[in-house]
């Protein structure tokens, strides 16, 4: 016979009785989101004896990187036929973690892009951010600041099960939306030409291989007979991840408002044009998605919404001169990739020998002490921004705010003033490293 407590039937009444305080946390450093950007400054930060809180809105860790299933690392390795990595620190663990586990496919070409098993990188994430001991709060959505002079003070932090104040010498906006720039009252960037549009993920399984488009059969058959559909992309994109059996779809755009019941729809409207690609791919491409099925939606794909306004704004000149700037913490050679019509995008891709930088004036608001942004967060127009959006540089970036907050807390408080010599000792191998 089982062993335990029985057969309890016993329960308790409850009661909220008036306003129950907000429970406080308090650590060195707070990061504000959790996709690849953030797991990425928090790590680092915890790795350099920091104590860190790291939380997320969604009720996950991992972001878009899982939880839109981006399925695919870009910008992270150089350009031709003999490619290099860009960016190291957690970028190094993954490769290695995931590609023993059989969990990674290299796709190689112009450029090189590693493929990902969702779930694996969602575990990886979650084991390794509770080995670091790092205090997690998910489904958290900020709700306000606190900021005293050049300083964020506290956060306000709401969920479900009651509210919370968030206490830091420092913080890292991981956001994606610049929501935390945005709450502490600093001047953002928006697109001023229209949306930039997302895209919505779709995961295909019992796809046959042989045969599969490849873009530019795609595109011809979505330009003749995608609108029969109801498709509103003329081009796109399908990847095989043979090492799952699985396709991901790319074949959708979808507006990202920064308004709750504009944003609400678009995600309903989003996956209803998954669900008509997925009608298109079975009866234009039979002999390939005849017998496939859906495995998952992705919550949507975000691109470029709002970001912050930094000491320095990086520019389309920059990143096609491949500008080295004193204070570079990141690099890519990802394309110039905007995605402003709902048709297609503009693609401008680079040669095998370039290199673009992000300098760390783009993450620096000169409004404020102790907060650096990472990630889609970073400062620069919209061609730019568009060229080191992706998760290679992401991670360089967090991983910069993450020893920029440390140098900061370790002298004034100010991230303003620290040695920058150190700061560019401390990510070298995110900017010049070759091997």
């Amino acid at each position: 016979m089982e062993t335990g407590k029985g057969l309890n039937t016993a329960t308790r009444i409850v009661k909220k009785e008036g306003t129950v305080p907000a429970q406080e946390l308090t650590a060195d450093i707070c990061v504000a989101g959790s996709g690849i950007a953030g797991v990425s400054a928090a790590l680092e930060a915890a790795r350099l004896g920091r104590r860190v809180i790291l939380f997320d809105c969604l009720p996950a860790l991992g972001g878009q990187a899982v939880n839109s299933m981006i399925h695919m690392f870009c910008g992270l390795f150089s350009n031709g036929p003999n490619p290099y990595q860009f960016t190291h620190g957690i970028a190094d663990d993954i490769l290695r973690d995931l590609g023993r586990a059989g969990a990674l496919h290299y796709r190689r070409g112009a450029w090189t892009t590693v493929m990902y098993d969702v779930v694996a990188l969602a575990r990886w994430i979650e084991q390794e951010v509770a080995r670091a001991g790092i205090v997690v709060v998910l489904g958290a959505v900020l709700r306000g600041s606190i900021v005293e002079g050049q300083r964020i003070q506290s956060l306000e932090l709401a969920t479900r099960f009651g509210d919370l104040k968030v206490k830091a010498a420092g913080f890292v906006d991981a956001t994606g939306d610049a929501a935390l720039a945005w709450h502490a009252g600093l001047p953002c960037r928006e697109p001023a030409d229209g949306p930039i549009y997302g895209s919505h993920m779709m995961v295909l399984e019992g796809v046959e291989y042989q045969g599969l488009p490849n873009k530019d059969e795609l595109s011809e058959v979505m330009r003749k007979k995608g609108k029969a559909y109801g498709l509103v992309r003329a081009v796109g994109q399908v990847f095989p991840f043979p090492p799952r059996g699985t396709v991901t779809v790319n074949l959708t755009h979808e507006e990202t408002p920064l308004e709750p019941v504009a944003a609400s729809l678009k995600t309903l409207e989003g996956k209803a044009q998954a669900d008509r690609v997925f009608q298109f791919l079975k009866n234009e491409f039979p002999q390939n998605f005849g017998q496939a099925l859906v495995r998952a939606y992705a919550l949507p794909g975000i691109r470029q919404t709002r970001w912050i306004v930094g000491r320095y704004q990086l520019t389309a000149d920059d990143v096609r001169s491949g500008k080295r700037f004193p204070d570079a913490i990141a690099r890519t050679a990802w394309p110039i990739e905007i995605h402003d019509s709902l048709e297609g995008y503009y693609w401008e891709q680079f040669s095998d020998d370039h290199v673009h930088y992000v300098p760390f004036g783009s993450l620096t608001p000169p409004g404020i002490d102790n907060m650096v942004a990472a990630g889609r967060c970073l400062d620069g127009d919209v061609a730019a921004h568009s060229s080191v959006r992706v998760m290679g540089p992401c991670i360089a970036m967090g991983a910069a705010a993450a020893h920029a907050l440390d140098l900061a807390l370790a002298g004034s408080g100010s991230v303003h003033d620290i040695a920058l010599s150190e700061l560019a000792e401390r990510v070298k191998d995110n900017v010049e490293r070759t091997d």
